[in-house]
């Protein structure tokens, strides 16, 4: 109800000086109309009022304002300042905010809404340059390989046929990927839950992956730990699968000849906790907290991934609840990778 009448009010009250242009000379203004409107009652009701006083007091008064009015309107005369060199590319600007006021706390506002676009600004020119070096690298290959049929040079056969596709396909997966970031980004994907059966999914994504990993000649095994066959989880299939095809897809890649991968799932603490170790080389300690950044591959980068796969599944994760980390190898195990998706029950979602 405050809200409504305040917004009611600032629409009906009239506002006679918007078409003053400095907030110094409006408080100016008001000050001394004010200070008249009071000092000619004051005359109406005694009847006399010493002239030389009145406008010397009056005066005195629009001084002053002045010189308090200073330190006010600094901050608004920043932000006008600073507004211009953002719309120049500048996001560098800081304004100054040191009173308590409606106007400190605009502009404490205003310092975080520059340091947001400024780190929004760095990551997108992060996002193109990162985006114009995936996209070279297999279109460079993809032209060279093209070139050496077209030429003769290299004889067409299928061994220079599957390069061809191996980097068609690397591309058609970065498009996918840098499409689902953007529907990501801009909140446009929508989750369908649904009851999942966590056996039956596991089985299917493993089977999925096994597949991949044997179009591309990588001879890496999948096995799944049995699970209880009432463990279920509820979340939107769809999203879920892209989740583990890139967790499998990634522990394939990164596994020696003859490897395996090992995917499991557990249900404690009201969450369900599903691991996928494999047998590589694993990830540094000092790299683990940012595999899941976009276009991050670190040591582990000559697979040819496209560095937005752990991204988009950290991104989904976190959608449905949820948390993923890179752990430490079991004790006594092959020092892999090992990482693990924690969703919430369905009774508890």
């Amino acid at each position: 109800m405050t809200e409504r009448l305040v917004t009611w009010l600032n629409r009906v009250l009239p506002r006679p000086l918007d078409p003053v242009r400095s907030i110094k000379v409006k408080l100016g203004v008001l000050l001394v109309t004010s200070g008249t409107a009071g000092l000619s009652y004051f005359w109406y009701a005694i009847g006399w009022l010493p002239p030389l006083t009145s406008v010397t007091a009056i005066g005195l008064a629009l001084l002053t304002s002045q010189v308090l009015a200073h330190g006010m309107t600094s901050p608004l005369r920043e932000m006008t300042a600073a507004a211009g060199a953002m719309a120049r590319g500048d996001y560098s600007r800081r304004v100054r905010a040191t009173s308590r006021d409606e106007v400190g706390e605009l502009a404490h506002a205003f310092n975080k809404m520059a340091a947001d676009l400024a780190a929004a600004d760095q990551r997108r020119r992060e996002l193109i340059a990162n985006v114009s070096h995936e996209l070279r690298t297999p279109i460079t290959a993809l032209r060279g390989v093209l070139e050496n049929l077209v030429d003769g040079i290299a004889p067409t056969e299928p061994a220079a046929l599957r390069t061809a596709l191996a980097q068609t396909e690397r591309l058609s997966h970065l498009v996918a990927d840098l499409l689902d970031l953007s529907r990501l980004d801009a909140g446009v994907v929508p989750l369908r839950r649904t009851q999942i059966d966590v056996a039956d999914f596991l089985d299917e994504a493993a089977e999925h992956a096994a597949a991949t990993a044997a179009g591309v000649g990588r001879d890496v095994r999948f096995r799944l730990d049995p699970l209880p066959a009432s463990l279920t989880v509820y979340a939107d299939p769809a999203r879920l699968h892209q989740v583990f095809a890139n967790l499998l897809d990634n522990a394939a890649r990164h596994s020696p000849a003859g490897g395996r991968v090992l995917v499991s799932a557990e249900e404690r603490d009201d969450h369900l906790h599903f691991e996928v170790t494999d047998e590589g080389e694993g990830i540094p300690v000092a790299e683990r907290s940012r595999v899941f950044e976009r276009f991050t591959r670190g040591d582990r980068s000559g697979g040819g991934g496209t560095g937005l796969g752990l991204a988009i599944a950290h991104w989904v994760v976190e959608l449905h609840g949820g948390s993923i980390a890179v752990l430490d190898p079991h004790p006594g195990s092959h020092p892999g990778c090992r990482i693990r998706v924690s969703l919430p029950h369905p009774t508890h979602s």
